[in-house]
């Protein structure tokens, strides 16, 4: 798997738990807000990574004392190899968080079933008449909405997420957004960070106040 990135500990990005965070290299998505330009790029130079088995050995030396790991990106649901990574995390005693841009849904189902994932957060980035504004590219709205409601009706802890970018989405938009969400399942408004968005122009921005 193609990793990018690595914090070796984090208290706020798993809930209850104490986790790693793992960035995933390669992104299907170009959201000109996206504060984490560099892991877009799917290919990039071998010695810009982190190998595998090296993240391995960090987590098995961490064995007890932490709790989870949390796959983000980058979009992890496009690295081919997912499945066995995550496998072989639980296999190692961790909980496991996904973090999601809900384009995968036949992925999702599959590390469902398999029961490869303890939670999920997965990004709703507008309402769909404007999806593509939002994420820079085109992709079928029916994959986003398959994925919100296989991650509703999954039965394990989730939760769905907007970043709330005051440019590119008004008051009505997150209201149309906030439809969306099935009854039973948690949304959290997300600040915008500008001062790393994709699109310069963004960074110009004041960051949002919302909250939760």
């Amino acid at each position: 798997m193609k990793i990018g990135g690595l914090n070796k500990f984090s208290l706020s990005d798993y809930l209850g738990k104490v986790a790693a965070v793992v960035f995933t290299q390669g992104c299907n998505f170009r959201c000109p807000w996206c504060h984490n330009g560099s892991l877009i790029a799917v290919n990039v130079p071998d010695d810009s990574l982190i190998p595998e088995e090296e993240l391995f050995r960090f987590l098995e030396s961490r064995s007890g004392q932490l709790d989870g790991v949390v796959l983000t990106g980058g979009e992890p649901t496009i690295q081919p190899d997912l499945s066995a990574f995550l496998y072989r995390s639980k296999a190692m005693g961790f909980s496991v968080k996904l973090d999601t841009n809900g384009s995968q849904p036949q992925v999702l189902r599959r590390l469902l079933e398999d029961e490869l994932i303890d939670f999920i957060a997965m990004d709703i980035k507008a309402p769909l008449d404007i999806y593509d504004r939002l994420t820079g590219v085109h992709i079928p709205i029916s994959q986003s909405k398959e994925s919100i409601k296989l991650i509703a009706r999954s039965g394990i802890a989730h939760e769905f997420r907007t970043t709330v970018v005051e440019p590119l989405l008004s008051p009505e938009d997150v209201l149309s957004i906030k439809k969306l969400v099935p009854a039973g399942s948690t949304h959290r408004l997300q600040k915008f960070r500008s001062e790393h968005a994709l699109d310069p122009r963004l960074r110009k921005c004041r960051n949002s106040n919302s909250g939760d």
